[in-house]
């Protein structure tokens, strides 16, 4: 931790690994020994197995304890994947649940797909992909343009900038986006955002990035708006606190519940069923705002593939039953 290497030697071969991938596999190594003791379910109860491959940080928040009772009682077998051995020795799985990084290990899982097309993958590396990179991440919400007696949903202007921060305000000027500017990573690993208040404020920012113009919103949680006397008093770049962090309620927040309202359930209902047909995806959940000034106009900024479900009310009964409805359908 804290910038220290752990080093590791074998057959005269030198391998350097920092302390949280040491760290990692150790959190993953005594899951995969607990799920190996396995017991507890009926003989006549038809086990659910789910492999998943996660971060150490994602087992943690998702895997708790009271999560892993219930779907223990439900006929659910949670298995760790050992990473350093081909998938397809491994299991037999009905269902992977999956969310690690990396080119071999996406080949490997589509692999594995290919050849077992039995077992659910969730989801597919393709897919995942697609939202991962912010150049394509809004695409479908733009095409889908859902417009019906609920609201309008769409996305802001964007402009992909990937290298010569010198070259980004002539490259704004020509695509015609107003100041302030949103700045995003361009891969959407980091809930980083920084909004550019000037010109020359734009040339501070690093590529790559992904810009978008800002939409003064109904106040969110995580989100501030910015009013028309702070745009003329501000210049430079402002960091905002990462958005995960964000007050869970209203309450914590200091806002008004009726400000810090949802979007109507039927309009998110149709935007999430469409999205999950375009998308291809089942784990996602989407970062919208209302336009300020509005009472139907919203704007969805960004897609997160696999959230944290652990902050969701009730989310063990809700993910168990999931779980079970995937493995009925096959």
């Amino acid at each position: 931790m804290g910038g220290e290497i752990v080093y590791a030697e074998e057959e005269g071969k030198k391998e350097v690994r920092n302390e949280g991938e040491v760290e990692e596999e150790k959190m993953v190594a005594a899951h995969r020994k607990y799920t190996a003791a396995g017991g507890g379910f009926p003989p006549a109860m038809k086990v659910v197995v789910v492999g998943y491959a996660l971060t150490s940080k994602k087992i943690k928040s998702f895997l708790q304890p009271k999560f892993e009772r219930l779907a223990r009682n439900k006929g659910i077998r949670f298995v760790a994947i050992d990473q350093s051995r081909p998938l397809s020795d491994q299991g037999p799985f009905d269902i992977v649940l999956h969310k690690l990084s990396g080119k071999e290990w996406r080949r490997g899982l589509e692999d594995y797909r290919n050849a077992h097309p039995e077992v659910t993958v969730l989801d597919p590396p393709d897919a995942i992909q697609q939202v991962h990179n912010r150049q394509s991440m809004l695409q479908d919400v733009a095409d889908l343009n859902l417009s019906d007696p609920y609201g309008k949903v769409g996305v802001p202007k964007q402009l992909v900038i990937k290298k010569d921060p010198s070259a980004i305000p002539g490259a704004v000027n020509m695509a015609g986006l107003r100041l302030p500017i949103v700045a995003k990573p361009l891969v959407a690993k980091s809930h980083e955002l920084s909004l550019a208040y000037d010109e020359i404020s734009l040339q501070k920012l690093e590529p790559p990035l992904v810009l978008q113009e800002f939409i003064n919103h109904v106040r969110r949680f995580s989100l501030p708006d910015v009013s028309k006397r702070e745009l003329s008093k501000n210049a430079g770049v402002y960091r905002f606190p990462r958005v995960s962090c964000a007050a869970a309620s209203a309450d914590e927040a200091d806002l008004d519940p009726c400000v810090a309202e949802l979007p109507p359930r039927p309009l998110l209902e149709r935007l999430a069923r469409e999205l999950r047909r375009r998308l291809g995806l089942r784990l996602f959940n989407l970062d919208i705002i209302r336009e300020h000034g509005t009472q139907d106009h919203y704007y969805v900024i960004d897609i997160n593939y696999f959230p944290g479900y652990g902050k969701l009310p009730e989310y063990e009964h809700i993910f168990t039953d999931f779980l079970l409805s995937l493995a009925q359908s096959k």
